[in-house]
């Protein structure tokens, strides 16, 4: 685990602006593109058609779906902070997301993390936004940028 385990809701707001070590660095290769091309039902030629891809597409080559790489970033960012002292927690949504780099097949992506807000709630959940930033290895700018919104309850 590259993060910290938060063992109470209290220990939440130590965190705040806290940025974690960035995750290690994953490939997005053709194959993932395609199966996630499968589970979503989006098989638009940018992203499956590799021969069509390099003939007319401006990158060259097909380049991963936004949202493969929305997931990725949410999927990477789950070592970097982990809450065992929940008993459950809620994917509440994003807010803010940009999708400011095409990450081409076979590129190398890594998220880096910042708990931003840690707030209770009158439920008892904590709502905690992280800044997620998924940086496309080579590239001048990130290939993403979101505020991912969890609940936590204890």
């Amino acid at each position: 685990m590259n993060g910290s385990d938060v063992t109470d809701a209290a220990q939440l707001a130590q965190l705040v602006g806290k940025e974690f070590p960035a995750s290690a660095w994953v490939t997005v290769d053709q194959d993932r593109i395609d199966r996630f091309a499968e589970i979503s039902g989006d098989h638009q030629w940018i992203h499956t058609d590799a021969e069509r891809a390099k003939r007319e597409s401006p990158y060259g080559q097909t380049i991963a779906h936004g949202n493969l790489l929305l997931i990725l970033a949410a999927e990477l960012s789950r070592s970097m902070l982990t809450f065992s002292y929940a008993t459950r927690m809620v994917n509440y949504g994003f807010d803010k997301v940009r999708f400011l780099t095409p990450v081409p097949s076979g590129g190398r992506v890594r998220v880096r993390h910042i708990l931003t807000e840690a707030e209770l709630r009158n439920d008892g959940a904590t709502r905690v936004v992280s800044s997620l930033t998924l940086d496309l290895e080579g590239a001048d700018r990130p290939a993403l940028i979101a505020s991912a919104i969890k609940l936590i309850y204890s």
